[in-house]
């Protein structure tokens, strides 16, 4: 089983799981859905979901109790009684399921995994089969980076050009950026808000929230390539960035451009129903602010010490409006260094030093640093490893990381810039995602225990058609990369 469950008393026998496997009580469809079981079956075997009035199980616990007739699953919620399908699921061997008793709760309330689909667009069979991924293992954060220098892929109706110009470049870098070659290939694509709708349902049915992201005020090159406006003055028209690497743009601070950020967040609030909002805010270069006279302006009448300031400033106004909206703002912890106001998320990523200090200044906390979590870094410094961005980060690290009791949470990032296919994407991703997700649930560290559940764990991942890294000491995968 991975993640790890809390507890587990082996019985003695086995339950059958199959086809003919009857599934009762509240939520039956969505278990079903999860066990990939019929709408009726015709079995004696019964899968019996039970909803308890048990604090100590939490939102998102559950007892699986499982004899040779009967499969009961009690939790205080349907998020419970899913994550104890799931582990029914991965107990089912080829003979059944092995009789025994489960008690699993759940370390952190966020355990998330962030897709970049600004760098690449990814098609939404993609991003469909990786909800399903994490709802395996227990994930319930689909963390969903859309817009970036290179590319913009939310469909807002209020400023079409966004997705007219703003989701499409010219061309993409090839091998290393380092390198300075260009493939001269077109690349673009964006999703419609229906599709997105269809997203968050269908995630929402696997016990994932879809959290939106919106880089403001930097990685904003796509948006400023489409609305010329959100810009400043410069020698030559913005275009959609081709290279990877921070663009020096930046969004200006007129009332107009205000105006803008809010427009995209109403849309993007009337699509995604998560309590949580991501407003980017890491990685901002603000040397157009320095010698911007409106920046100065805006820098005298809001009473701020000086243009650096505006990071923050723009990090409360959105955050603002978001709260309006009845939502929270999560920004990366760049904006901690800007004054951000006490009820923003932060996303530690720079390191667990900022986790830290995130925590002393009150925050509520995602720890997700780079060291630790930033799956696109190679896993090995081997020659069979294809090109990274960095590395390498193994699994054993990955493993190893304890975010501490204080946190909201955590989670893993998977840039896109190197990760091109989905080929390249499950290579990087898994097995460091189980990992992941170990951490995130379990409380206990056992590197060789874990190594041997994900041995027995990698043919599920095969069935599923995922082209894992294989842990071999070549770090070369069986996939043609």
């Amino acid at each position: 089983m991975i993640p790890q469950v809390t507890s587990w008393r082996p019985g003695e026998g086995l339950f059958p799981l199959d086809g003919g496997t009857r599934v009762s009580g509240p939520h039956a469809d969505a278990v079903r859905e999860v066990l990939g079981l019929p709408p009726r079956g015709d079995g004696a075997a019964e899968v019996v979901l039970r909803l308890v009035d048990d604090a100590s199980l939490g939102e998102e616990g559950y007892v699986l109790t499982v004899a040779p007739g009967r499969a009961e699953v009690a939790a205080a919620s349907e998020a419970g009684l899913r994550w104890g399908a799931q582990t029914l699921r991965q107990l089912r061997g080829p003979a059944g399921v092995p009789c025994g008793t489960v008690r699993d709760v759940p370390r952190y309330a966020w355990r998330g995994v962030m897709i970049d689909v600004a760098r690449w667009w990814r098609p939404m069979s993609f991003l469909r089969a990786y909800v399903d991924l994490l709802s395996l293992h227990k994930f319930n954060v689909l963390h969903l980076h859309l817009t970036d220098d290179q590319g913009w892929r939310f469909e807002v109706r209020a400023h079409p050009r966004l997705t007219g110009v703003g989701a499409h470049r010219p061309r993409s870098p090839r091998g290393h950026a380092r390198d300075g070659a260009f493939d001269d290939t077109p690349h673009g694509g964006f999703y419609t808000q229906r599709e997105l709708r269809d997203l968050v349902e269908y995630a929402a049915r696997r016990g994932v929230t879809v959290v939106p992201e919106i880089e403001f005020p930097g990685h904003s090159q796509a948006a400023i390539a489409a609305c010329p406006w959100l810009g400043h003055p410069g020698p030559a028209p913005v275009e959609v960035r081709a290279s990877w690497g921070i663009s020096t743009n930046v969004l200006n601070v007129s009332d107009r451009a205000v105006a803008f950020a809010r427009d995209v967040l109403d849309e993007l609030c009337e699509v995604f129903p998560s309590p949580y909002v991501h407003i980017g805010g890491d990685e901002v270069r603000g040397d157009e602010w320095a010698s911007s006279e409106e920046a100065a302006r805006r820098v005298a009448a809001e009473g701020l010490p000086g243009p650096a300031a505006l990071h923050g400033w723009w990090g409360r106004v959105l955050a603002g409006h978001l709260r309006g909206l009845g939502r929270r703002a999560v920004a990366w912890d760049d904006m901690l260094d800007h004054d951000p106001p006490r009820d923003m998320v932060i996303m530690a990523w720079r390191g667990v030093d900022r986790v830290e200090a995130a925590l002393r200044a009150g925050h509520d906390v995602v720890a997700a640093p780079h060291t630790h979590t930033y799956l696109d870094y190679a896993e090995s410094d081997g020659p069979g490893e294809p090109v990274s961005i960095a590395g390498p980060l193994p699994l054993e690290t990955v493993y190893g990381y304890d975010a501490g009791d204080g946190v909201l949470g955590m989670q893993a990032q998977l840039w896109g810039e190197y990760l091109p296919t989905r080929e390249r994407f499950d290579y990087n991703a898994f097995p460091r995602l189980c990992a992941v997700a170990e951490a995130a649930w379990s409380r206990g560290r056992d590197l060789g225990d874990f190594t041997r559940r994900l041995s027995a764990h990698l043919p599920l991942l095969d069935g599923l058609g995922v082209g894992y890294r294989r842990p071999d000491p070549e770090g070369v995968s069986h996939v043609h990369l």
